[in-house]
């Protein structure tokens, strides 16, 4: 008699970097024990890998034991997930890459958990390939990969490459894989035992929306603060962000003296300011390289305006 595949014991892998994010992790195991528990059988098995199999240290200080990255440790997995968190630039892990590539030509299913892509990204397996990464890494990840465009979803299914964001984004990506398998009825259950009554659609933001974060709701000049975000390199003149608003540029004032208590220029530059912040502590380009890359003309001017806003040089970010 053909055995019920449910019934099969599915090894899901865990390939953890130092600094991984213990929320991720859990957020992305806990719904695999709970499906075993709710099934009464061992429908997953959690398998914890590091490169060197030394207990694997949490951006919290916790660690999780882990088994060392090798064929018997891995020639039997059904998924594996890499959980990195902390700064891609520092990142150097070819057996990681080679491990991955490895895997993926035997045909298991690859996956990256909050930072984790960088480490996909790097080992050339997101090429053509639609994926996420947490928000916060996606700068690096883009400086690092100009190929690669990430989308700000919580969390991406393409065929055998799975990537999501992080934070509790992995309990809405485990409902999908667990009601792939087990149906919508079984992963419903999965997510009640976890009180996450609201799953979220996958491609659901990672981020609180603009008018949330700079706390406005003033449709024209929200247009403009995306708009910002989205031209960090080249940054838009006063006189054409006004065009592209619709409004005039004593309008545009107007709207940022009155919603923000900041001029355009001031609001435009801490914008830089702050991705230039993130391409530092997570990118190996230089100061240079991050000056231009986020529209000043110099190292200089860049430095700056950097001290002003941090009360420290760039340079520190990385001493």
């Amino acid at each position: 008699m053909k055995q019920n595949p449910f019934h099969l014991t599915q090894p899901i892998g865990f390939i953890l970097l130092p600094g991984f994010a213990l929320m991720s992790y859990a957020s992305a195991t806990e719904p695999l024990r709970a499906a075993n528990m709710l099934a009464g059988s061992a429908l997953y098995e959690i398998v914890a890998l590091s490169p060197d199999g030394a207990p694997v240290p949490s951006s919290s200080g916790a660690t999780v034991p882990s088994r060392p990255l090798g064929q018997d440790a891995h020639d039997a997995l059904h998924t594996v997930f890499v959980c990195a968190g902390g700064q891609p630039g520092e990142w150097r892990y070819p057996q990681v890459h080679a491990t991955l590539r490895t895997l993926a030509r035997s045909g298991v299913r690859i996956g990256g958990i909050s930072g984790g892509p960088y480490l996909l990204a790097a080992a050339g397996l997101l090429d053509g390939r639609d994926f996420t990464i947490h928000w916060e890494h996606a700068p690096a990840l883009i400086e690092a990969f100009p190929h690669l465009v990430p989308r700000q979803a919580r969390f991406v299914l393409d065929g055998n490459r799975i990537t999501c964001g992080g934070g509790v984004a992995p309990l809405d990506m485990m409902h999908a894989l667990i009601a792939e398998r087990m149906g919508a009825d079984f992963a419903r259950r999965v997510s009640d035992w976890y009180l996450h009554t609201a799953v979220a659609e996958p491609a659901a933001p990672q981020r609180a929306s603009a008018a949330e974060r700079f706390g406005v709701h003033h449709p024209a000049l929200l247009n403009v603060l995306a708009k910002m975000e989205a031209t960090i390199e080249q940054p838009l003149g006063r006189d054409s962000m006004a065009v592209f608003a619709g409004i005039s540029p004593r309008h545009l004032d107007r709207l940022f003296a009155d919603h923000l208590g900041r001029g355009f220029l001031e609001t435009y530059r801490t914008i830089r300011l702050q991705h230039a912040r993130r391409l530092l502590q997570q990118s190996p380009l230089s100061i240079s390289e991050i000056a231009f890359a986020t529209g000043f003309s110099s190292a200089a001017h860049f430095s700056t305006a950097y001290r002003r806003l941090f009360a420290h040089p760039p340079g520190q970010e990385r001493s």
